[in-house]
Formats: structure tokens, sequence, C-alpha cells
């Protein structure tokens, strides 16, 4: 009889086209999915609790598998699977959950940052997106409130997804100056693909003075991508955390 498990990683996305298994390309759950099945000598197949685009990274990140092996959740496990992956992915632990517990429909919240480096550093140039000229982040942080107000946001989501609604309850959305960064935080109940991106985007053009914030409702007020901002790099995004009622 197999097990279900709770896995908890983290990783920089840089060199990998996202979160998702595809044809031709090196994913992360391809890189996990290889070393779970080689540790554990049986095919294992996991279930990400969402997906990441290419060059997105997560400093926290669940996913399930079933295995027929018992006892997993335990170091020795950890560092065998930590020894055999990439310096860029990471585990941190695994533990046992209930055979129905699933790592991406029970989760109840996701958070995000952007992070924007407002100074030349060397050492962020593939984890943040650099952005020195000036941005009134007064103005940024009044647009953001304005995503409160609304539940549909067709206008910051990709075209022709497969989802059945556009629906997102977003409970925090600030920017926040720590040293040498403009930190974005975001938080909903469930994000739409590219979404983040899309609001960060449009959020930057108000910085700079090319939207107002009765821009920001008329563009979420169409329904429509192409009302929106152009998508921020994919380097700045990190998924931060993932909150189960469990």
């Amino acid at each position: 009889m197999s097990r279900r498990y709770f896995i908890q990683l983290n990783y920089k996305g840089t060199n990998y086209h996202g979160w998702q298994v595809q044809p031709n390309a090196v994913t992360v759950q391809e890189a996990l999915e290889m070393a779970l099945s080689t540790i554990l000598r049986e095919t294992i197949k996991v279930v990400g609790a969402g997906r990441t685009d290419t060059g997105v990274h997560a400093g926290f990140f669940i996913a399930h598998f079933d295995s027929v092996n018992t006892g997993l959740a335990n170091d020795s496990i950890v560092n065998k699977l930590n020894s055999f992956l990439p310096n860029d992915i990471a585990i941190q632990n695994i533990r046992e959950v209930a055979n129905d517990a699933h790592a991406r429909f029970d989760a109840v919240s996701r958070t995000y940052h952007y992070y924007i480096s407002r100074v030349k550093d060397p050492f962020s140039i593939e984890t943040a997106y650099k952005y020195t000229s000036p941005l009134d982040v007064d103005a940024m942080n009044n647009a953001a409130k304005i995503l409160f107000e609304y539940g549909d946001f067709t206008s910051f989501s990709r075209l022709h997804t497969d989802v059945k609604t556009n629906n997102c309850k977003i409970s925090i959305a600030e920017w926040k100056e720590e040293g040498g960064q403009l930190v974005f935080t975001i938080k909903a109940d469930r994000f739409l693909r590219n979404m983040v991106r899309a609001i960060v985007g449009t959020l930057l053009e108000v910085g700079k003075g090319k939207l107002s914030i009765d821009d920001m409702r008329r563009i979420i007020e169409q329904k429509d991508r192409c009302a929106a901002g152009a998508s921020a790099p994919a380097k700045g995004l990190f998924l931060a955390a993932i909150e189960y009622p469990y």
C-alpha cells in the first residue's frame, strides 16, 4: 500500500524552464522526480503546489508524491536527495500526510515576493530586476490598494489558459524599500498564470508616472490583458510561502 508524502523544497529557477515537466526542456519537476525515483528505487511522480514559469524562483515550494516506501520523513532521505540533486534545488523536509492530501488543491493561500534592485549589485543579477531610474513608491502602493477592491483579474492573466475562473482574493499587496532593493509582497487565495509579473509591470508604469490610480481601475475593469502593462522580468519573482489548513 502506498503512502502520501509532502516534500518541501526551494530552488533557483535561472537554469530551468519552470516547474512543470515539458518536452525538450529542463524543469524542476523532472529533476525532482528523477532524484526521488533513483533514491527510492521506484517510479515516482510528483504533483506541485503550482507552476512557476521559466526563470522564476521558489524560496518555499511544496509537492506531494506517493511511495510504497515507509519512514521517508527523515534526515537521511533528505540528505541523499540533496546529494543527488543539482546545487540550485534543495530539499528541506519530507512529511507523511493523509492519502487524500493534495499539494495544489488544498493550499489556501500563496505569497510571492518580487525584488527590484535599485543599485548595481553583482550578487542579485539573477534574482532581482535592476531598475535604477526614479520611481514613485507611494503612488505604486496607492495603486496596489486598488487590487483589494476587485476579484476578477483577467487583465493580469496570460491568455488562453485552462482555468475555470479568473477570480482571486488578494489579501496583501504592498511595496517596501529594503536596503538597496524594492520588494513587492502579494498574497492571495490563488493566482492566475503570469498574474504577479503582470501586476508588477503595471505598477511600475504607475511608479514611472505613465499610469494613474484611475488608470489602474480602468485596466482591471476592462478585463483585457492588452490593457495592462508588460510583464516584469521573471528573475525578480519568488514564490515565498504556501499555507495549508493542516
